[in-house]
């Protein structure tokens, strides 16, 4: 962020969304990805299965896509910051939820209604980066907005690793609950309407199921969704019982475990600034496919492994998300050029959607593949790795369509601009 207040590409104002974004999305991704490294623990705690806990993961990807697809219709009929505000509240409740369930049961509603107004958010997230900040520097918004994922591996994992070991599996929860507030309220209060896509809808759009209809039936918009489809399920195959690996067949201690996240996330912030710029300076679809090919060779490696020490596991782990973050970056900035303004905040839930329950069916597979006998090392989670990278390389061919899109539309000169900043 200290880059960002010497950057004079970006006026105050532009710095401020950028970092309430990306602390917003620092509260969800946290939730989202604080039950893989509580997994061992729910597992032995709770005596939920592998199949069980596959369902947990997933109930908030399925109810978070099918929210971002009912939102949809919606999410340009209203001011932007509103349409956040609306959703992150509920977000916060349902985190709540999840920090004061006792059973099973009672942790998976709390899931699906986390996931219910969580799975907007990312959506209008990038709704609003789209409407402020231009294509030529959207890649490195983008790299401090999702920087917000490294961060949370850094301080979040960590401190809620440590939570639970400490206090219980609870405490993450209640902890996400405790930051999220002040955000939502800083948001509210010091954040501007975001409303220029109203002053442009046309007229026949007012009706906000014809509004979905017409977006989904866009022939570029279905390349969209279907690449992010497939770059969701590759992506998220591995990510349900990644502390479970770590604990069960590579042998780290669930004392350790947070050390695992805490050191590939520091590495991560310093490596998304540089892909950011360097995706904005080389070519997005060109830093995709370098990602692509660092992400798909780590993952092979990695997910092959016996018992290793935990050095050189930190160090395999910053490879590996070295590879996925330059195909993030990139890859999310390329979708945001897509859709035209009238389109914008439909098409992003709708992808946002996709995403979600494209995680939950990666989720549900992985469940079924991965097998564990009386609590000993996770079989087949090479099988995983594999179908991975398969799907990884797939969706490089599919990126490069989106990618020859978006270039035929900035040569016809469809981009939009950025909406004027008085600051500036």
């Amino acid at each position: 962020m200290a880059k960002l207040l010497k950057d004079k590409t970006f006026t105050r104002y532009q710095i401020f969304i950028i970092a309430v974004l990306a602390f917003i999305q620092f509260t969800v991704i946290l939730d989202f990805i604080i039950i893989a490294p509580l997994g061992a623990l729910l597992m032995k705690t709770m005596g939920v299965t592998p199949a069980q806990f596959g369902t947990i993961v997933s109930a908030y990807a399925f109810s978070a896509g099918i929210s971002g697809f009912l939102a949809a219709g919606f999410a340009d009929k209203y001011d932007r910051k509103k349409f956040l505000l609306f959703f992150y509240a509920g977000f916060i409740v349902g985190t709540f939820l999840c920090g004061i369930a006792t059973n099973y049961f009672f942790l998976l509603g709390a899931r699906i209604v986390t996931g219910i107004f969580g799975g907007v958010i990312a959506s209008v997230s990038l709704a609003i980066v789209t409407d402020i900040f231009d294509m030529n520097v959207r890649s490195r918004v983008m790299g401090f907005v999702q920087m917000s994922f490294a961060v949370a591996q850094v301080a979040g994992i960590p401190l809620g690793i440590f939570l639970a070991n400490v206090i219980g599996w609870h405490a993450p929860f209640m902890l996400i609950v405790a930051i999220g507030i002040p955000a939502g309220i800083a948001m509210m209060k010091m954040v501007r309407p975001i409303d220029t896509h109203l002053s442009i809808q046309r007229s026949a759009d007012h009706n906000a199921f014809r509004h979905l209809q017409k977006t989904i039936s866009k022939p570029n918009y279905l390349k969209a969704f279907a690449t992010t489809a497939t770059l969701t399920i590759g992506g998220f195959l591995m990510m349900p019982f990644s502390s479970a690996f770590l604990v069960n067949n590579i042998g780290i201690t669930q004392t350790h475990l947070p050390f695992v996240f805490m050191f590939t996330g520091m590495a991560t912030i310093i490596i998304l600034p540089v892909v950011g710029r360097i995706s904005d300076t080389v070519g997005k679809f060109r830093m995709f496919v370098i990602g692509t090919i660092i992400a798909g060779i780590a993952i092979i490696y990695y997910t092959n492994l016996s018992i290793t020490p935990l050095w050189q596991v930190v160090m395999i782990n910053i490879v590996l998300f070295s590879g996925i973050m330059s195909r993030m970056i990139p890859a999310t900035t390329l979708m945001t050029a897509v859709p035209e303004l009238p389109d914008r905040g439909a098409f992003m839930s709708i992808n946002s959607s996709l995403q979600q329950i494209s995680g939950g069916i990666a989720s549900v597979f992985a469940g079924m593949i991965i097998v564990q006998v009386n609590q000993g090392p996770l079989q087949n989670y090479n099988v995983l790795g594999y179908t991975c990278v398969t799907l990884m390389f797939a969706g490089v061919g599919m990126m490069y369509m989106i990618n020859k899109l978006v270039e035929e539309k900035q040569k016809a000169g469809h981009q939009s601009q950025p909406s004027p900043d008085p600051l500036h």
